[in-house]
């Protein structure tokens, strides 16, 4: 979701820059303010029992995070780690209940919004129950454009790299680089210079 930056500074919004690798909070904190990235890339994850690291997605220019644990009374169970130095315009979370009050519009566009979200995830979580690795990156990938506005083939950039689309899909990375290999010769995707294109 994204709110206008007038609007959010209209309900004492402040503008925080972040540097790269720094966490916005971290797993076990209690949701306290809405997060829109003004500019720069985050990243949500988790750790598993045994340190290995679990990518929930990775967000960029004018996305929001973390709003939907604002109705919660629960604690984050992810962290938010910035990838790239950010601008991170935060709202304090009784601030952001007075701005929906206040833009009952904003209800409907937010309901949108997680409605999505939750749409994409179960898709997501289908891909990842396959054992065939073009069906999970490719779940990954429709999960990816569905948050950007880019509808037409090749308009989409996968701005992740193989060891994060891996670490996104449970797979291997060698098992990635083969895959997006066989997707780019079967015309799936374009890589252009490394850089992949859906």
């Amino acid at each position: 979701m994204k709110i206008d930056e007038e609007m959010l500074h209209s309900f004492d919004a402040e503008i925080i820059d972040y540097r790269a690798k720094q966490f916005i909070f971290q797993d076990g904190d209690a949701p306290l303010y809405y997060f829109q990235i003004k500019k720069g890339t985050v990243k949500l994850n988790h750790y598993d029992e045994n340190g290995k690291e679990f990518i929930h997605n990775i967000l960029s220019d004018e996305q929001s995070f973390g709003d939907s644990m604002l109705f919660l009374k629960k604690n984050y169970p992810m962290n938010a780690i910035t990838l790239t130095p950010c601008t991170i315009i935060k709202l304090p979370r009784k601030n952001f209940f007075r701005l929906l009050k206040e833009n009952p519009e904003l209800n409907c566009e937010l309901n949108s919004c997680f409605s999505q979200q939750l749409y994409f995830n179960l898709l997501m979580m289908q891909s990842l129950s396959s054992a065939n690795p073009t069906a999970r990156i490719l779940g990954l990938m429709d999960y990816l454009k569905s948050f950007h506005h880019e509808e037409d083939l090749y308009s989409f950039h996968v701005q992740l790299t193989r060891q994060q689309i891996a670490d996104l899909t449970g797979l291997r990375v060698e098992t990635v680089i083969r895959t997006l290999k066989k997707m780019s010769e079967s015309k799936t995707i374009k890589i252009d210079n490394k850089r992949i294109l859906y």
